[in-house]
């Protein structure tokens, strides 16, 4: 069989993983396009042996990056999240994680102007599948994007070079409301009624007291993926708040057609709890607990725009996650501490004057180009 090539290069970014591409190499034709994701990745086998996927959500990622479609940034960035086992290429959402990677992919691109000897640069990203203008500190050295550092990232047991990543005015990207539903909304399966919070910033995440399925919150996560019972009824209460909140026509739409977003996460007030790498966390390093779902399965960590909403939920009275916090009254910008799988995320987070629209959200990030090269596809 004969195949053909196309530039692309590897890189991580936060706890993902993806291709990045230029926009100019890739077909205009969108089903073209999206067949060289999907044979890159190798989204048709599970095992992802025929591509460069990971197996997991967080390792089937694409970037595409293209001139500057408005004023004031320095390229555009449109995400894919891509199926795995499964042929799925969507772009109804995106990640906080490749974000990082997307800043370090223009700098070493030259995409964006460098000062000379400078140790790090301001990039300015307009990501189009959220219409958001993003905000990239990146490290610096010889020009370049730095890889090292001292910066100790969890889910990363190699130490780097801090990036700092930041979102103004986020919100509603999807619903055109963060809080499209209220502080709190119901919703009923076979099994009972829950209680849930649909936070619609970056991505859309629907947040439930573990308690009500089962969970205390301290479990592993080998414990919790590999609880079947409670992965489909998660999954099944994701596909639910899709329809109530206009995401998807029907059940069926939302698990065929809308994959990854609405996410969902259980979520637990501070604890004890052990990592998978086998660090004990107390109970005072954490303001919250969260696992969340990605793509039907438990993600190892969290996706960066489930620690966002999280965060900024946490501080808003009256939601699922502000009474597991149990932050007091009026605070209006905070450093929230989010225990997940593999260790704490610090996110900082600022409210409005009355409480009810963010501001701003952040999170230091870690990234590296892996590997730039030539994609082969069959022809």
């Amino acid at each position: 069989m004969s195949q053909f090539s196309i530039p692309c290069s590897v890189y991580r970014g936060g706890t993902s993983r993806g291709l990045m591409f230029h926009k100019k190499d890739l077909p205009a034709d969108a089903q073209a396009r999206n067949r060289i994701f999907l044979e890159g990745i190798d989204a048709y086998n599970a095992s992802q042996v025929n591509g460069l996927g990971g197996t997991t959500s967080s390792t089937s990622k694409v970037c595409v990056i293209a001139p500057p479609s408005v004023e004031g940034v320095d390229g555009d960035w449109t995400f894919y999240q891509v199926g795995t086992g499964e042929a799925v290429v969507d772009d109804k959402g995106t990640c906080g994680n490749m974000m990082a990677a997307v800043g370090a992919f223009m700098v070493d691109e030259g995409l964006v102007k460098v000062a000379p000897n400078a140790e790090k640069v301001d990039v300015h990203v307009y990501n189009t599948n959220i219409r958001k203008k993003l905000l990239m500190e990146i490290p610096l050295i010889a020009g370049k994007a730095r890889v090292s550092g001292d910066y100790a990232m969890p889910g990363i047991l190699q130490r780097g070079a801090m990036a700092r990543v930041s979102i103004v005015a986020p919100g509603g990207e999807m619903t055109g409301k963060q809080l499209l539903l209220g502080l709190t909304t119901a919703i009923a399966t076979d099994r009972r009624s829950y209680t849930v919070t649909f936070s619609d910033l970056i991505n859309p995440f629907i947040f439930l007291d573990g308690t009500c399925v089962g969970l205390s919150g301290a479990e592993s996560h080998k414990d919790v993926a590999t609880n079947q019972a409670v992965i489909d009824e998660l999954n099944l209460i994701r596909d639910k708040m899709a329809v109530v909140a206009g995401m998807a026509k029907d059940e069926a739409d939302a698990r065929q057609n809308k994959p990854s977003v609405p996410k969902i996460a259980v979520i637990a007030p501070a604890q004890d709890y052990v990592t998978t790498t086998g660090e004990t966390i107390r109970k005072t390093e954490v303001d919250i607990l969260i696992k969340a779902l990605s793509m039907w399965k438990l993600h190892r960590t969290s996706p960066a725009s489930g620690l966002y909403n999280l965060a900024a939920v946490c501080l808003m009275e009256g939601t699922v996650a502000n009474a597991l916090a149990g932050f007091p009254p009026g605070i209006r910008e905070q450093m929230v501490r989010i225990g997940h799988p593999e260790g704490v995320v610090e996110v900082k987070v600022r409210l409005s004057a009355d409480g009810t629209q963010v501001e701003s959200v952040g999170m230091e990030r870690t990234a590296r180009r892996i590997m730039k090269g030539e994609l082969f596809i069959p022809a």
